[in-house]
């Protein structure tokens, strides 16, 4: 049985779902490994922007302690490596990203949602990175990630109290950006995800790249940084279509060109 689902919505929107209900959606060697191929199709598809949703009561509990236990400090390592790269390769999709955070989210499962661009939660999620608890740290990017959206001193405090967090806890101190009731999350995360399909994708596709590389840099360098992102949009048919719809006074028909 596949634990990972890939779907097209509305043309140019992806939506992965994480099959494992009966696991909280718990991140197995399986799971990885699906999730990685998942992330890899994606980038073969027509798709604009991606969701990202767990199947039942939770978006993704972490890592399968149940799997972990057999597990030699070798075999650890190596899952720690697998994970680092899959959720890097999710980060670097240069499509937006939106995590639907449905339910429990917790270790892996909210670094899974830290790789993402955006985070819209229910109002019944519970996340948090709790992994001091179990005598470890956050090792899939959560105590860089958290740190950069958060800031340093929660963080701090999050990761070190290892603190489980509402959804409205969450949109409060910036993790996620609107909470939603449960029965409207799935369809208000799709519908943000077309709005964004309905954009120039090159030029998103841009503007990620200058948020994202722009966050790392001084302001001088990250500004000069946002102008060759910008160049990349000048010579693009895409631009002349928007040109010609706003002097026509229609919508314009964007190709990704």
């Amino acid at each position: 049985m596949n634990t990972v689902t890939l779907q097209t919505h509305h043309t140019y929107v992806a939506l992965i779902e994480l099959n494992r209900p009966e696991a909280k959606n718990a991140i197995s060697i399986q799971l990885l490994e699906e999730l990685r191929g998942k992330i890899e199709e994606v980038k073969t598809t027509r798709a604009r922007a991606l969701v990202i949703i767990g199947t039942g009561d939770a978006f993704c509990s972490g890592a399968d302690l149940k799997e972990r236990k057999s597990m030699s400090d070798i075999e650890v390592k190596k899952f720690l490596k697998d994970i680092n790269i899959c959720f890097s390769e999710l980060a670097n999709l240069p499509i937006p990203t939106i995590a639907a955070i449905n339910g429990f989210a917790f270790g892996g499962g909210l670094e899974m949602a830290l790789s993402c661009d955006i985070r819209y939660a229910s109002e019944s999620a519970q996340m948090g990175l709790t992994e001091t608890k179990l005598g470890i740290i956050p090792g899939a990017g959560g105590t860089q990630r958290l740190s950069r959206i958060v800031g340093e001193s929660t963080a701090k405090e999050w990761i070190f109290s290892g603190r489980k967090l509402s959804g409205k806890e969450a949109m409060a101190r910036g993790l996620v950006s609107q909470v939603f009731e449960s029965d409207h999350l799935r369809e208000s995360s799709l519908a943000l995800a077309r709005e964004i399909s309905e954009s120039a994708p090159i030029a998103v596709s841009a503007a990620k790249k200058a948020i994202d590389r722009g966050m790392e840099l001084p302001i001088e360098s990250a500004l000069e940084w946002e102008r060759l992102c910008y160049f990349e949009t000048i010579g693009t048919k895409d631009r002349i279509e928007a040109l010609q719809a706003f002097a026509e006074k229609r919508k314009p028909n964007f190709k990704g060109e």
